[in-house]
């Protein structure tokens, strides 16, 4: 995949939606609200039930309008799978260079986590594209700071975990790249009214503090 179609996505709306515990069935209703309201990426975590359908369906019908990935991507073998269903992202909760290498090697976007400085840079030396701080609500604003002082600028850093309306500026103002949005966005059993709902607020909370930054 080019970098620049990840890249796009993250220019017009840096929020990675995260469906983890959806099903097959409900996938392409809630996908279509999301991208009804503007959503680019969305990821379905490994370990929700059978992940791998959803993401072929996600890719079937939104191959070319929505960039469709894998979250909770721990092994090669499940990296394998996932290229070959069409998936475009792989994001990871931590940092395996096996499997960064093996991302990058298929011409995947590579997200691993990560929550030390050196985690971070054994990350970028692997050859992530980006990378996501996570559990990012138990380091803070202030403890992303003093990462972003030494980080490669090129580098987009992703705070996933606790995001709500209320932190997300406080996270743009030390220079976060965009935010991975879970359970205050989708949980298991909303309905797609709530799941829109919760886009709107999302995203008006990211518009209103990119303006006051400006």
């Amino acid at each position: 995949m080019s970098l620049n179609i990840f890249q796009t996505a993250m220019t017009q709306l840096p929020l990675v939606a995260i469906l983890r515990g959806i099903t097959p069935n409900e996938v392409i209703d809630i996908a279509q609200a999301l991208k009804t309201e503007g959503f680019k990426i969305i990821e379905v975590p490994l370990n929700s039930p059978q992940p791998y359908e959803s993401i072929k369906r996600l890719v079937d019908t939104f191959g070319d309008e929505l960039i469709i990935g894998a979250g909770t991507v721990l092994t090669c073998e499940q990296v394998d799978k996932i290229h070959a269903i069409g998936g475009k992202v792989i994001i990871s909760p931590n940092v395996n260079p096996d499997v960064i290498r093996l991302v990058k090697a298929k011409g995947l976007y590579c997200v691993p986590g990560f929550y030390t400085i050196t985690e971070a840079f054994n990350a970028i030396d692997a050859g992530a594209d980006g990378i996501k701080l996570f559990p990012a609500d138990t380091l803070g604003a202030a403890g992303l700071k003093g990462m972003m002082a030494v980080l490669p600028k090129e580098v987009p850093v992703l705070r996933v975990g606790g995001v709500s309306n209320e932190t997300i500026m406080g996270f743009l103002d030390v220079g976060a790249g965009g935010f991975g949005l879970g359970s205050g966005l989708y949980k298991a059993g909303m309905t797609v009214a709530q799941v829109t709902e919760n886009a709107r607020g999302y995203i008006n909370a990211y518009r209103a503090a990119v303006n006051r930054k400006e």
